[in-house]
């Protein structure tokens, strides 16, 4: 173990119970309203069942409780030690919500954050450091690999993982569910450490984005380090070099023939990175790729800059097929000690299901004490990682960031219903819920009370509550499209229950007519049996409702931030509860606008 200062002190499991039981204390009667849907909400009349003010009210008292709330943050929720301090939030008798005010303030209370419940990140990596900060190149700038939102989580859970690598020793890192590779490719690359990404679906997307990763990252590392003497001195030769290679990269550029002539990388000067970003830059401008406007649910986005890049620019063919231009010794034995230095920074995608059984040894042949780590992995994925975590002897620590609640398998939820409900927002794949251990609860207090949150619930724990206070937020006029859709369809169809997905036609459509008609088409119904007056009867009748919807919506937001909370302290309180952990933690690494699942469950186990 590096030298160190000692870990943050954390809130021991009791203290931690007794939140967690305040929680649901708040929840029992607050989840009908997270568990609600909005496809069912005129033909299911949910605001008459759940909410007894008027929309208008609920409304005006959510944004003078923003507005209070920046002003003094948490000041008097901070003065409330229990739930029942609060006045009546629902009404005794009918569960209505009667206390707009008192609602916000509970919901509020019980965040992640005003539990006291999170570790500081920069506390953190004070106690994993020492004395000594963390060497790292603050030359590479990470946008220039990937998106803005990606290259901001990467940036933050790379330095987190790579202290606590340092800290305990070790070198390996098992990251699961590592999609495209992106923090795997960086901790080998950055920070020097042998990776392997295990990823459900085929690896071989990520293994081509590593190898011109690396291709770009030489580029970009003689780039950010000129060697300002040695350009000072060049000979007219060397400049008339440089400039037929620039030539040569600015023809590959505006070339859309995959066969043209390419140079080698090692020999690709600091105005190739530099033409070359600044020409992709202005394509993203004008393609308007920089705005990071994402769905609700923060999924990720796919797009990276590297798909940009001309592949005859990163990935050039050897020097054998380039004609007139010869590789020179030193080059080549440039690129020997290169390849040699690589070999200890290995990142390995690999192709594999993980599940909390999985056994590490006959997917990793070289197996050794090692961190396992996770950025947004889905569903039961997370804490299937934590599983991993506590039975497997030679993981040695574990950082894992959640996301997609809304694909947790609840071992306490109806079966029946669970598994078929529809979702209202963004896209996911199906799972099966046949497994024994199932995503939540994971705690021994929860499964005591046999807590269910309910799929709607978990869905609503994705909504984005920080990006919607400044302003990004949620697309009404869609979910009220689909809300009409659905009392169209039963009455005009007598389908009562439509377990099959409109999906993305909104962003498709010009006009709620033509939204009605795709969908219909989509969804396998005759749309030539209703008439245009029809439709727009539809329209027309809860056009004076749909303030409903969006104060409605509105309150799931901000009970969102709860259910979320009710996730994060059952996989702490899980941690907790294992004899052989030396520390856990929870964490923000990320921030709330820019990457809305931004907390890490973190753990070591004691030295043996």
């Amino acid at each position: 173990m590096a030298a160190s200062g000692p870990l943050p002190v954390t809130q021991d499991l009791s203290t931690l119970r007794a939140k967690l039981q305040k929680l649901l204390r708040f929840l029992r009667e607050a989840l009908p309203i997270s568990n609600a849907h909005t496809v069912d909400f005129y033909t299911e009349s949910v605001w008459e069942k759940l909410v007894d003010l008027p929309p208008e009210t609920v409304l005006s008292a959510l944004r003078t409780f923003a507005a209070a709330s920046e002003a003094c943050p948490l000041e008097e929720a901070g003065r409330m030690s229990d739930v029942t301090d609060f006045p009546k939030i629902f009404c005794e008798t009918s569960q209505k919500l009667v206390n707009v005010e008192a609602f916000a303030l509970a919901a509020k209370y019980y965040s992640v954050q005003n539990l006291g419940i999170c570790t500081s990140f920069d506390q953190l990596l004070v106690a994993l450091h020492g004395n000594q900060k963390q060497k790292t190149d603050e030359n590479v700038k990470l946008d220039e690999f990937m998106n803005l939102k990606k290259s901001h989580e990467v940036q933050a859970m790379s330095e987190l993982i790579s202290s606590i690598a340092e800290y305990c020793g070790i070198k390996q890192i098992i990251d699961l569910g590592s999609g495209k590779g992106y923090l795997s490719s960086f901790l080998s690359l950055k920070y020097g450490l042998k990776v392997y990404g295990i990823d459900s679906s085929n690896t071989r997307g990520a293994e081509e984005r590593n190898r011109k990763l690396k291709k770009h990252w030489k580029v970009y590392g003689r780039r950010s380090k000129p060697d300002v003497s040695g350009l000072a001195l060049q000979t007219t030769k060397e400049r008339k070099v440089q400039d037929e290679t620039k030539a040569d990269i600015e023809g590959i550029c505006n070339s859309s023939t995959a066969s043209q002539e390419k140079p080698p990388a090692s020999d690709f000067l600091s105005e190739f990175s530099g033409s070359v970003i600044s020409d992709i830059r202005r394509q993203m401008e004008n393609l308007k790729i920089y705005s990071h406007r994402e769905e609700n649910l923060c999924f990720e986005n796919a797009f990276s800059l590297r798909d940009l890049l001309p592949v005859n620019a990163i990935e050039p063919n050897s020097s054998s097929q380039i004609p007139k231009r010869k590789m020179s010794e030193a080059s080549k034995e440039r690129r020997k000690i290169t390849s040699k230095s690589n070999e200890s920074n290995i990142y390995s995608p690999l192709t594999s299901i993980i599940t909390a059984d999985s056994e590490l040894h006959d997917i990793i042949k070289d197996l050794e004490d090692c961190l396992m780590v996770g950025l947004h992995t889905c569903g039961d994925l997370a804490p299937n990682t934590l599983r991993i975590f506590t039975s497997k002897s030679e993981v040695k620590g574990v950082c894992s960031v959640g996301c997609c609640y809304h694909l947790l398998s609840e071992e306490f939820e109806n079966p029946h219903k669970g598994a078929g409900e529809r979702a209202s927002f963004g896209c996911f794949s199906c799972q099966e819920y046949t497994q024994e251990r199932r995503g939540f609860p994971m705690c021994h207090y929860l499964k005591e009370e046999r807590w269910c949150c309910g799929r709607n619930a978990r869905m609503s724990a994705c909504l984005a509550l920080e990006r919607v206070a400044v302003g990004q937020g949620l697309p009404t006029e869609s979910l009220f499209y689909r809300a009409i859709l659905q009392d169209i369809i039963k009455e005009c169809y007598g389908i009562t229950k439509c377990d099959r997905h409109v999906g993305k036609i909104y962003s498709k459509s010009s006009s709620f007519l033509d939204y009605v008609r795709k969908s219909l088409k989509k969804l396998g119904l005759d749309e030539s049996k209703l008439p245009e007056k029809i439709i727009m009867d539809y329209y027309e009748k809860y056009k004076p409702r749909m303030n409903e919807l969006e104060a409605f919506n509105m309150l799931k937001v901000v009970l969102a931030p709860c259910i979320e909370t009710l996730i994060l302290l059952d996989r702490l309180c899980y941690l907790k509860e294992q004899d052989d952990i030396m520390w856990s933690a929870l964490v923000r690494l990320f921030d709330p606008v820019k990457s809305p699942r931004c907390y890490a469950i973190i753990a070591l186990k004691k030295q043996q």
